[in-house]
């Protein structure tokens, strides 16, 4: 599909306020935890699994949403998410149980996977060489900004206007969306045929991914050497070596395993998924501040507000780094900088005003590491990925995201919840998320070529 068509600021608007339509305040949920129990009257499990199940259902759907995206239309598939982000949002609005709870989750898990993969393949096609850098600086102030704003925002919204109202502007912002990338034009793949969807490689993926959530979120309840509990893990590992072989020989497999072949793109992908994992590190820190530490939801949110800050800040000049040195030694620096925040979190033994000056310091050190690694990693892996791939290569990387958040949530909350002691639970579920991010550096390491920026200059997207 050729169009003279170039993206404009409107447009990048536009595809920002539908990214933070999960991030800001879909992901807003894991701040607001303890208001949320009080409202509904809910077990921590419950709730627990509801706030996991966004993450986890687009994790699960976002490469087929990426796919169809390229077949059907990326910006037909933006509206779709944003259609089902108003519908989500409003069961929440209308909760006042763990039914409407749960469901309106899954929603918002499906319009995330509908948003994310599409306007990252937008991006690709209307915008060329530094301008697409820039547009993903800002499509991650969307993403990694948002998922800095939610602490401060949701709870100051919580705290003076309830939590309900977290939702609320988030059918806001949908409509937003819409009305201002109502201009851009449709980008699709041409197809030289009928191709069927891959359904088989689909629900193996679903049944998988959730046998593995189920072990990670009730694996302590059901006991770790109970049959179910080992009955879940056989599921998973099966599933995962089931899902393998039948992408391997399907010509229209939903994940294309050949992607993995670029070894920039596959570290881009792995690093992705553990420093999304670090999300963990704000359900953790925000929820001890609350319970273990008397704080309001606004104070542990005003205690965030360097993360805010930073992350932000550090989008662009992340952008500016990888323009000039290329992505490897950012990517490292982000890794190495956000894994210090969050050791410094972890020091919950030390007495209160200290306690709160290193988690204020570490805050800050967690957003200016992500902020930093956010675009090159993220530019890393649209520039390999091939015009007429764009949406499934985007869908597989933002399904790295919203697995390693659900994952890493669900993880740290299992950590946490399994330890009587506040003080020594917050500390262990923060040391977790440490090692997530070692494991990221361990990754960039192995994989990201150090002369990567020659890459980007000789592999400019062409229109599609």
């Amino acid at each position: 599909m050729s169009t003279s068509y170039k993206g404009t600021n409107k447009m990048i608007t536009g595809i920002v306020f539908g990214v933070i339509t999960f991030w800001l305040f879909a992901q807003a949920m894991v701040n607001i935890v303890p208001a949320v129990q009080a409202d509904l009257g809910i077990s921590l499990d419950i709730l627990n699994i509801g706030i996991s199940l966004t993450a986890l259902f687009s994790g699960i759907f976002i490469v087929a949403a990426g796919g169809i995206a390229d077949r059907v239309g990326r910006k037909k598939i933006t509206y779709l998410g944003l259609i089902l982000s108003i519908l989500g949002s409003l069961l929440l609005v209308l909760a006042h149980g763990p039914a409407l709870l749960i469901i309106g989750r899954m929603i918002q898990g499906l319009s995330a996977a509908c948003i994310m993969p599409s306007t990252i393949a937008l991006v690709k096609t209307y915008y060329e060489g530094a301008e697409r850098q820039r547009a993903l600086s800002f499509w991650s102030i969307g993403s990694w900004g948002g998922s800095g704003v939610c602490s401060f925002a949701g709870g100051a919204i919580a705290t003076y206007m309830g939590w309900r109202w977290i939702f609320i502007f988030s059918i806001i912002f949908a409509l937003l969306a819409m009305y201002l990338i109502k201009d851009t034009p449709e980008s699709k793949i041409e197809q030289s045929g009928h191709s069927s969807f891959d359904i088989s490689g689909l629900l193996t993926l679903v049944i998988t991914l959730l046998a593995l959530n189920l072990v990670v979120t009730r694996g302590s309840k059901f006991g770790w050497t109970s049959m179910i509990t080992l009955g879940l893990i056989v599921v998973t590992v099966a599933g995962f070596y089931a899902f393998y072989k039948i992408e391997s020989h399907k010509s229209n497999s939903l994940v294309d395993f050949s992607l993995f072949k670029n070894k920039a793109y596959t570290g881009a992908t792995v690093s992705n998924f553990l420093l999304n994992a670090v999300a963990g590190t704000l359900v953790v820190a925000n929820t001890y501040v609350q319970v273990g530490r008397g704080f309001t939801a606004f104070q542990s949110g005003m205690l965030s507000l360097g993360y805010l800050v930073s992350v932000l800040a550090m989008i662009r000049v992340g952008e500016k780094i990888l323009q000039k040195i290329g992505a490897r030694l950012p990517m490292i620096y982000g890794s190495i900088i956000s894994s210090m925040g969050i050791a410094l979190m972890a020091l919950t033994s030390l007495p209160g005003a200290i306690y709160s000056v290193l988690l204020f310091v570490g805050f800050i050190l967690f957003g200016v590491g992500l902020g930093m690694y956010a675009t090159p990693s993220t530019d890393t892996a649209v520039s390999n990925a091939p015009e007429d791939k764009v949406g499934i290569a985007s869908g597989i990387y933002k399904m790295a995201s919203s697995l390693g958040g659900s994952f890493g949530v669900a993880i740290s909350a299992t950590v946490y919840g399994s330890i009587t002691n506040v003080q020594t639970a917050a500390s262990a579920g923060l040391i977790t998320n440490v090692l997530f991010g070692v494991l990221a550096l361990i990754s960039v390491v192995l994989t990201i070529p150090g002369h990567y920026k020659t890459q980007i200059k000789l592999s400019a997207p062409s229109k599609a």
